[in-house]
């Protein structure tokens, strides 16, 4: 089967906007070290912090996982936080009861660097054909020890019975830089209820 998800998770792009040049932690933090603003968003992106000890572990973004909130009910959670992790995800069908509101949310860890403009792209197809595409602007951060979470907005799973059946989605987690910092595959049914 052909599979041409790669096409769909191409962020889009800010006609005129390029990404400013990479600086290490030490260069950003002696920048301008007069300026009380610039000082106050780098204490924000945590540059006067002590930096995480992360050597074993290359990554710079780490997602621990993506969630679905549903009001009334405990989320439902897609465990990312390891290698099996992720090849497990891949496997598992999590059930999404229709016509349902919910949030998708991430938890996630920057080390090493400071990243820039980090987005979540995402395509969902089913039987082959695209019917809905996700980019959320997740934000700029620092290198900290602290788990960030980001809610994106309430939307609302598909309901009625040919929307009903199984969904693949293929997501991503991308920087201003376009390096993909994580990519992977996942499948959901669409059920009359949570249970069948």
């Amino acid at each position: 089967m052909s599979d041409h998800l790669d096409d769909d998770l191409v962020p889009t792009t800010t006609v005129g906007y390029k990404p400013g040049e990479k600086k290490t932690i030490e260069q950003l933090t002696a920048l301008d070290a007069e300026d009380e603003s610039l000082r106050k968003w780098k204490e924000n992106l945590g540059l006067g912090k002590a930096a995480v000890s992360a050597e074993e572990d290359p990554r710079k973004v780490v997602v621990l996982q993506l969630a679905l909130e549903v009001q009334g009910r405990p989320d439902v959670v897609l465990d990312l936080s390891t290698p099996e992790a992720i090849a497990k995800a891949k496997d598992d069908v999590i059930t999404i009861k229709e016509g349902i509101e919910y949030k998708l949310k991430v938890k996630f860890r920057v080390q090493h660097e400071v990243i820039s403009g980090l987005k979540f792209l995402q395509v969902v197809k089913r039987k082959g054909i695209p019917v809905d595409k996700t980019e959320e602007m997740i934000g700029s951060y620092g290198p900290s020890a602290e788990v960030y979470e980001k809610k994106f907005l309430a939307e609302q799973a598909p309901c009625g019975l040919l929307s009903r059946g199984n969904y693949h989605a293929k997501s991503k987690f991308v920087d201003d830089d376009k390096f993909t910092h994580m990519e992977w595959s996942w499948s959901f049914d669409i059920k009359k209820d949570w249970n069948n």
